[in-house]
């Protein structure tokens, strides 16, 4: 075994090594909500000649990172950590929300309407495109905020709880199970929310509403639980890693949570 590294060296290693991981997280957090529902991709396939639809909203995504970088900060830093990462998520999505509208109601260079005073559309009935991305933005943003710090913290929450319950055993018991209860509570939230209070969900007029908002949730939390199954891998290969690079036992309650 490589002898013990100074304590500030070790540290610093530490430090660096959080920073990286809410970094990813912020960053991927801020992404997201800016392409939120801007598109839908379409992922639909065909089983047994009956197909299967599945509608992704390019913010969701990368939406997946966000999990797996939280559950290795609470894997290697404890609890504390954790929740401060998610409490400045929240924050992020403020100054966003913020800068987005300060942004809108600046006086810029778009040609207004004399009489309103507002915005000119184009011939095929758009707003320039800092607007409908700001309008977009503002929908998103709206649900995925409430979405987001239920979530969070109920992935925190769970994840801790079966880490307790099994000892600190099977990381991809609490890697799987804290995620899939987390992404199931955003996707129901966030899809109900978008819909019902923001109004944003590109919904046909000649559907069933309900049926096609079962169909928003079926497909996101099915991309997310395929997501989630999928990093195990990499989470247990990274726990591996790290945990040795930075002198953590993952074992312990509390690994360092201070």
């Amino acid at each position: 075994m490589s002898p013990e590294p100074d304590p500030s060296v070790l540290q610093a290693r530490r430090e660096k090594v959080f920073l990286v991981l809410s970094g990813i997280f912020l960053g991927t957090l801020a992404m997201l909500n800016i392409l939120g529902i801007s598109r839908f991709v379409d992922l639909s396939f065909t089983v047994f000649g009956r197909e299967i639809p599945l509608a992704v909203a390019v913010g969701v995504l990368p939406y997946p990172i966000t999990f797996l970088c939280t559950d290795l900060i609470s894997e290697l830093y404890g609890k504390r950590r954790a929740s401060w990462v998610v409490w400045m998520g929240l924050l992020l999505n403020v100054w966003l929300v913020l800068v987005i509208w300060l942004g809108g109601i600046l006086p810029g260079f778009e040609e207004t309407d004399p009489v309103t005073g507002g915005i000119l559309r184009d011939g095929a009935g758009r707003l320039p495109a800092f607007f409908e991305i700001r309008a977009l933005t503002f929908g998103a943003v709206s649900a995925s905020m409430i979405a987001y710090l239920t979530a969070q913290f109920c992935d925190v929450y769970v994840f801790h709880w079966i880490k307790d319950l099994t000892k600190g055993r099977y990381l991809w018991l609490r890697n799987n199970g804290s995620t899939l209860t987390s992404q199931l509570v955003d996707t129901v939230l966030v899809i109900l929310i978008t819909h019902y209070w923001a109004g944003a969900l590109p919904l046909k007029v000649d559907e069933p509403v309900f049926r096609q908002i079962l169909i928003f949730i079926w497909s996101g939390y099915v991309f997310k639980l395929t997501a989630s199954l999928l990093d195990t891998g990499p989470a247990y290969l990274a726990v591996g890693i790290l945990s040795k690079y930075l002198r953590i036992d993952p074992r312990a309650s509390q690994p360092i949570d201070s």
